[in-house]
């Protein structure tokens, strides 16, 4: 099992041979230091950088990149060599980010030849610094170990390099900038996007938020989050964390990886407006108010013709992306619907950032005038000024109102098309649902959107099968406050406006978040084949009998959970057998020698008021099952108050750093790590009153007995 580390701890290593593997929110140069037993470099030969990439048992990526691989033979180092130091620094001139702070917190995983986790470290904390000292191997009597350092510095590369004890650090610095330059002038640009009346399968989704992948990035980093470099970010993420469609686990991490330079519109050569639609989408333009009953029905092939405005353009279209299947091209489209609408957004905050900056530069300039301080002419210089502002702010907000029509037709378009697993419980898909033959490829965990408009919620996709965790916090003082939680995902937090005044107190917070957890559980039952996916509840103080009563009446969960520390142990003991067993028989290839009784369908775990009950063995079983049960079917969701947890200090954190933390009140916490916006997510739950969750659990109690 990885060992999660946090700074200043070690780790032993068990072998000679590893690789370092980094993952960050945005572009990254990575470098190794050969220092002695002081740490301190004989010279430029014991810095391997991108522009010389090998040294004696060391080789290192030759370009800025959000991932890297590092190869480390440590028996091939000379005698004088101590410690090993991994360097990662911020690229300049290639409009990367300037600062470790702007972006999801970078991760070092120290690693096998053959992939198999050895340590991990995730540098939490940084601010302002472009350059940081990772981790460290380090030789101590003869053997090796792995430190995490994280150690920072503001002044970039010649300070790094100068305090490792470097006296030609500033050369060097200059020199590694300028490798990173002429790799990045060489790198091989993306290819054009198709044309429209192709199709072309996609690779696996993006990740987050949001973020805990991709996430893609959004959804992140991130987490993870949504977006691209972290996130979806997604939008994941991570991550990242982020969040977004494609945000799980990264969808999180990996799962913020989306459109990449190469794939952006090129700007127009009569300086008209720039379009930021996703380029792999075949969606058109839209009038702002389209008939929604005009729209293509589902299933429809994209390139068959579809109905046009009064003007002669076409109308959006669901389904209109690019895939094999409807569900695909429907994935595709709300991720490029996500995409979009960052984009868009950007633009407009942009566009009125920069407003405000020239409307005080010439403020400035008008008062700096002693002619214009007093009298008609500063007057008029000022009111001038303001009219410029005004009219670039009016100018692009025309811009976004514009897309934003043409985002909402195409939402109320796509969403009556979703299948289930997309679509919100209040959708008429529901009332003809019947259990499905094969699992679908995505999870609707909720929705996101963003204050410049309300009304739009871009459905929050997460990949199948979850690679990450699920985290429905509970805590009151999360949402006041800030809470601690996982950076990746969560920053300075306010409740929204809209809750401000009524706001839930904590009894209503744990109800409506294990209502939250019921309903994706209920949909992740509802989508799987009947028998393939099975749900196990831990709770220790039984206070979550009324939010369970669906899955027990339905039988999809057997009995309530049994209370105290037997019905915790029973759980975990059981879950982590099958982990085991399935592991031993994948390892082997011999899934036909598991036991009889072992149930093989996918699992998930809801623990509710984490982590009141555990004790130490029983959070080591539980870690366990968060880091390999996802490979083997296990999932897991905590319902907790993370503030409640501080008791453990800081054993807990990688744990809630490992999972994607979502909310059952609306929360604007979801940060995609590709243009840094805050998405507010809204929880998936059944339309006050509506029975919809109790009958589609019937219909599949119904499917389960008939099969």
């Amino acid at each position: 099992m990885t060992a999660e580390l946090v700074r200043g701890q070690n780790h032993p290593l068990d072998r000679t041979r590893v690789e370092i593997r980094v993952a960050a929110g945005g572009p990254v140069v990575a470098g190794v230091t050969l220092g002695d037993e002081q740490g301190r470099l004989s010279g430029v030969e014991a810095v391997a950088h991108p522009g010389a990439p090998r040294r004696t048992g060391i080789e290192v990526p030759r370009q800025a990149a959000a991932e890297h691989r590092i190869a480390v033979d440590l028996d091939a180092l000379s005698a004088a060599v101590h410690r090993v130091s991994v360097l990662l620094a911020l690229p300049t001139g290639i409009g990367g980010l300037t600062a470790f702070g702007a972006a999801a917190a970078p991760s070092v995983t120290v690693t096998g030849l053959d992939g198999t986790g050895i340590a991990r470290y995730t540098i939490t904390g940084l601010g302002a610094e472009s350059a940081v000292v990772a981790v460290e191997l380090y030789r101590r009597q003869g053997t090796w170990k792995v430190r995490a350092v994280g150690q920072g510095y503001a002044d970039g590369l010649p300070a790094m390099l100068r305090d490792q004890g470097l006296p030609q650090a500033a050369e060097l610095a200059a020199e590694i900038e300028e490798a990173v330059g002429r790799g990045q002038a060489r790198a091989v640009p993306a290819p054009a996007p198709l044309a429209a009346g192709r199709s072309e399968r996609p690779g696996a989704g993006p990740a987050a938020p949001p973020a805990q992948d991709r996430p893609s990035p959004a959804p992140a980093t991130a987490a993870d989050g949504p977006a691209p470099s972290g996130t979806g970010t997604g939008a994941g993420a991570g991550s990242a964390a982020g969040p977004g469609p494609g945000s799980g686990a990264g969808a999180g991490a990996k799962a913020a990886a989306g459109a990449k330079a190469g794939d952006l519109p090129p700007a127009p050569a009569d300086g008209g407006p720039i379009d930021y639609r996703h380029p792999r989408r075949r969606s058109t333009p839209a009038p702002a108010a389209p008939a929604p009953s005009a729209a293509r029905p589902a299933g429809t092939p994209p390139s068959a013709a579809g109905p046009t405005a009064p003007d002669g353009s076409p109308l959006p279209v669901a389904g209109d992306a690019a895939g094999w299947s409807m569900d695909e091209r429907l994935y595709n489209q709300v991720w490029g619907m996500f995409e979009d609408l960052a984009r868009s957004v950007a633009a407009y905050r942009s566009a009125a950032d920069f407003a405000e900056s020239r409307l005080e530069q010439e403020l400035d300039r008008a008062l700096a005038d002693p002619r214009h301080r007093l009298g008609t002419a500063g007057e008029d210089a000022r009111a001038t000024a303001r009219d410029k502002h005004a009219t670039l702010v009016t100018q692009a907000r025309a811009a976004l109102d514009r897309d934003l029509a043409q985002l909402m037709a195409e939402s109320e378009v796509v969403e009556p098309a979703l299948p289930p697993a997309f679509a919100r419980w209040d959708n008429p898909v529901w009332q003809g649902y019947h259990v499905p033959a094969e699992r679908p490829m995505a999870l609707r965990l909720g929705d996101l959107h963003l204050p410049e408009v309300m009304d739009l919620r871009i459905p929050m996709l997460v990949r199948l099968p979850l690679e990450r965790g699920l985290w429905i916090d509970s805590g009151p003082d999360s949402y006041a406050h800030g809470g601690p939680g996982p950076e990746r995902d969560i920053g300075r937090r306010e409740l929204p406006g809209a809750l401000t005044d009524g706001a839930p107190d904590e009894s209503e917070l744990r109800r409506l978040a294990m209502e939250s957890a019921v309903a994706i559980a209920a949909r992740l039952l509802a989508i799987h084949p009947a028998g393939d996916f099975a749900v196990q509840v831990i709770d220790p103080a039984g206070a979550a009998a009324p939010a369970l009563a669906p899955l027990v009446e339905s039988g999809a969960l057997p009995a309530f959970p049994l209370p105290g520390a037997q019905g915790v142990t029973a759980v975990l003991e059981e879950l982590t057998r099958r982990v085991e067993l399935v592991q031993m028989a994948v390892r082997h290839r011999a899934a036909d020698a598991l036991p009889a009784d072992l149930d093989t369908a996918e699992q998930l775990l809801i623990v509710h008021d984490f982590p009141h009950g555990f004790d130490d063995r029983a959070l080591t079983r539980l870690r366990y099952l968060a880091d390999e049960g996802p490979a083997v079917g296990v999932h897991l969701m905590l319902v907790a108050d993370r503030a409640q947890s501080r008791e453990y200090g800081p054993v807990l954190d990688p744990l809630w750093r490992s999972l994607l933390r979502i909310t059952p009140v609306p929360d604007a916490h979801l940060a995609d790590p590709w243009v840094g916006h805050a998405w507010t997510y809204e929880p998936p739950l059944a339309p006050k009153g509506s029975q919809v969750v109790r009958q589609v659990l019937g219909w599949l109690a119904a499917a389960r007995k008939a099969s």
